[in-house]
């Protein structure tokens, strides 16, 4: 009897210290959500995975050529928010020679959810395994219109019945291309796998600048009109004229800390001068029209009423708004803020009703190196995106208050999301239509992810 007693103890023993040791290698199994500049560094044969469970849905996808910026289209599909979904981008391509960069119009299409595993999943037979990939699969069409150049920036609007991109290249040119006939050709196609066509354009409209630039923007108020800054400090307002067409009429006086043009032609160009410094980013206000937010390599804000003369048209100076160049800027839709970021890796937000006193109304230091890119979520006022040339691309909730109970040492209790995986990443946009749809566009192609809390 003792020793049946001791031999189940003994096994009870054994079975507890099994159970621990599952345990243990349970918990050296999981998944743990790694922060860069937190979290401790990778050790060897350690590497980073994607968490599926984080995303609602997430795709990558590439293009022949790298693309620097790309901006999102509104279509005819209105608001929408049911799986699968499918949306129209426009890109500009950096190739290896001029004569080989493309505009790049896709469609991304048969965007499904990300799906949990389940038991069912076994009980299917290959057949239906292989119909439901099928159906899962996402396909990219893309029409391609040839451009001599490297493409800086793109920026696309609706105008009437079409759709027109702006473009600035690296030859110095602010260009506009119809690319209606290339959406309604990607709209058209519809075969279930990735497939590409070129159709033949021409320039709409074309200006030549001493340097090339990369602020671009269009009017949200004033349909027709966009700016571009270049790296010559020279802000150019354009004004679509009647009938579809643009004209540039130049003259040239004497103002703030420069020289400036003014355009006295209905359709025209006004062109006003930073002090020094290159204009890094342009954006118009969504409620004011003529109100335009500008940010240099100087490191100033500005803000201009295009409706004045240029000697005027400075309404509001931020100097040292940063404490090296401010790259980017957005202007909140649906509040008086403004979001910007510099080579100092910070963000900060600014209150048009505050501005002028030159304090942000807050500021967060989360990245480790220049921000690249920011954009307000359309559809909330507190939520915005950024990228920074860490590799990271952040989701910000301004509204979020400190909670000592969750709170991570060294992250932002506004940080609601941190999306890795792409090198060098360039420009982010959420997607008009589909509310909580960010795509991004880095060295290695773009990734379009809508994420849980969103």
């Amino acid at each position: 009897m003792d020793g049946d007693k001791m031999d189940a103890e003994n096994g009870n023993d054994m079975e507890v210290e099994q159970e621990e040791a599952e345990e243990t290698a349970s918990t050296q199994n999981e998944k743990q959500v790694y922060i860069p500049g937190v979290s401790r560094a990778l050790k060897d044969g350690e590497e980073l995975t994607f968490d599926p469970e984080a995303y609602k849905l997430f795709y990558s996808f590439e293009t022949r050529w790298s693309c620097l910026s790309f901006d999102t289209v509104k279509d005819n599909l209105g608001d929408r928010s049911d799986f699968p979904l499918q949306c129209y981008i426009v890109a500009g391509t950096q190739a290896d020679k001029p004569k080989n960069n493309e505009i790049v119009v896709m469609g991304l299409k048969n965007l499904n959810a990300l799906e949990e595993d389940d038991d069912e999943d076994e009980l299917s037979d290959e057949e239906s395994d292989s119909e439901d990939d099928e159906k899962k699969e996402a396909i990219m069409h893309s029409v391609t219109i040839s451009h001599y150049g490297g493409i800086n920036r793109v920026k696309v609007e609706r105008l009437g019945d079409g759709t027109v991109c702006a473009v600035w290249n690296d030859m110095g040119k602010v260009q506009l291309w119809n690319v209606t006939n290339a959406l309604n050709e990607c709209s058209k196609m519809t075969a279930a796998k990735n497939d590409e066509k070129q159709v033949q354009e021409k320039p709409l409209f074309s200006f030549s600048t001493k340097k090339e630039g990369y602020a671009l923007g269009w009017s949200k108020m004033k349909q027709g009109d966009f700016a571009s800054g270049d790296q010559s400090r020279n802000i150019h307002i354009y004004r679509m004229h009647e009938g579809g067409t643009w004209a540039v009429d130049q003259k040239a006086l004497n103002g703030h800390s420069g020289k400036f043009l003014l355009l006295l032609l209905p359709s025209c160009t006004v062109n006003l001068r930073f002090p020094s410094g290159s204009v890094e980013d342009v954006h118009w206000s969504p409620t004011e029209e003529g109100l335009l937010a500008s940010c240099s390599c100087d490191g100033t804000i500005k803000l201009w009423d295009t409706r004045s003369s240029p000697a005027s048209a400075c309404v509001c100076t931020v100097d040292k708004a940063h404490t090296s160049d401010v790259n980017v800027l957005s202007w909140n839709s649906q509040e008086a803020l403004l979001v910007s970021g510099g080579d100092d890796a910070e963000l900060k937000i600014w209150s048009l009703k505050t501005i002028q006193f030159g304090q942000p109304v807050a500021r967060f230091k989360y990245h480790s190196a220049p921000i690249t890119s920011v954009e307000w979520l359309p559809q909330e006022s507190t939520t915005f995106m950024a990228s920074g040339e860490d590799d990271q691309v952040t989701i910000w909730d301004i509204a979020t208050e400190a909670d000592s109970q969750d709170a991570v040492v060294g992250v932002p209790p506004q940080l609601m999301f941190l999306h890795l995986g792409q090198k060098e990443v360039k420009e982010v946009h959420w997607h008009p239509q589909i509310a909580g749809l960010a795509i991004t566009t880095s060295l290695d192609g773009f990734n379009v992810f809508k994420t849980i809390n969103i």
